[in-house]
């Protein structure tokens, strides 16, 4: 794919590129400022804090050199425009999840989380020691962005639903909040399924407009207020089993910046997804907690919902195997998850089975 082409194509593209309220970055020998445009609302539990995390990284490393300036979703552009104002050049970085922007790229859905796919662990061995990073470098090349991971939700919740879920039938008509592939999955098991931004998700589940929603998890989850609308909680999903975020540059401004500032923020990025990965599950068991004691019924799929999920994944992620780029990365991330759980169901898998079996 050609990035002129793409450029010129892209509705999102095109708007970014005229939109008057953005101001076109420019760079002098010295003190440089860069524009952060994220997918997140102000303030989103852990997201937003990934991105904030990742900037206040980059100022204080730079030592005042760069000064990263966030700006929230809808505050420049949508919450699903970031990519696009980034490759065209009308902001400098942007951080969100890339599994948002598989319709530019499918790929894209594997450097956030893939059904059936990736713990957070699994995903940072693939990543750093297998060809991870490699073949996001290769993916961004083709749309001018220098990108790295920033961010790990880890394991997401199967989410919130109107009714208890009883078997694969229960999903025929839902309204069902799921971005990615995950969602797709959905749609093949008869979900009618919808990609909002996190900010919309609550109104729209308060409203009726859909009947359940996954998020994060029980510390996000409870900070969206999730719970004070519905009380079936289904705490696995198969749809995002460690989700990363991205902190991507434009590949020109990242270029420009001198070696250090280049290495400054790819460290910057490590760091973030590391603290905010610690942020999300050492909050999620208290919050599980509290929504227990507020009245939240914590439920787990049947394993008939289970087998639907995995025949859907396998299905939709079949669909893209024509892409060479795609293709390519599905194979890399299969042999390396085969790799790295071998070892740690038998190692820190049976140690956790028999630690809460001995010590309750």
């Amino acid at each position: 794919m050609d990035r002129r082409s793409f450029l010129k194509t892209s509705a999102l593209g095109g708007t970014a590129a005229a939109a008057s309220t953005l101001a076109a970055p420019a760079y002098a020998t010295g003190k440089q400022t860069l524009t952060m445009v994220t997918s997140w609302g102000r303030g989103l539990a852990g997201v937003f804090d990934a991105a904030q995390h990742a900037a206040d990284t980059i100022n204080a490393m730079s030592d005042g050199n760069l000064t990263v300036e966030i700006k929230a979703a809808g505050e420049l552009v949508g919450a699903f425009e970031v990519f696009d104002a980034v490759t065209a050049g009308q902001a400098d970085m942007y951080h969100a999840a890339d599994y948002y922007f598989t319709g530019q790229h499918p790929a894209y859905q594997y450097f956030t989380a893939a059904p059936f796919g990736m713990t957070a662990q699994e995903m940072m061995n693939w990543y750093h020691h297998g060809d991870g990073m490699a073949l996001h470098d290769e993916l961004g090349e083709i749309f001018g962005l220098k990108s790295f991971l920033a961010g790990n939700t880890g394991a997401q919740a199967g989410g919130w639903f109107s009714k208890e879920i009883s078997g694969p039938e229960d999903f025929q008509g839902l309204k069902f909040r799921m971005p990615g592939m995950g969602g797709q999955a959905l749609g093949k098991m008869g979900a009618s399924v919808q990609n909002l931004p996190g900010s919309e998700v609550y109104q729209a589940l308060a409203s009726g407009a859909i009947d359940g929603t996954e998020w994060i998890g029980p510390w996000a989850d409870e900070k969206a207020g999730f719970q004070e609308i519905t009380k079936f909680y289904y705490t696995a999903g198969f749809h995002e089993p460690g989700a990363a975020l991205t902190l991507a540059t434009n590949r020109e401004v990242f270029e420009g910046l001198s070696a250090a500032n280049q290495k400054i923020i790819e460290t910057a990025a490590a760091a973030t997804h590391q603290w905010n990965l610690a942020q999300f599950l050492n909050n999620n068991g208290a919050a599980l907690q509290r929504l227990q004691a507020g009245g939240v019924k914590v439920l787990e799929f049947p394993d008939t919902v289970w087998d639907a999920m995995g025949a859907a994944a396998k299905d939709t992620l079949d669909e893209y195997m024509d892409d060479e780029i795609f293709a390519k990365v599905r194979a890399s991330v299969e042999e390396s998850m085969k790799a790295s759980s071998g070892w740690l169901v038998k190692s820190e898998g049976v140690y956790r089975a028999q630690r809460d079996r001995v010590m309750g």
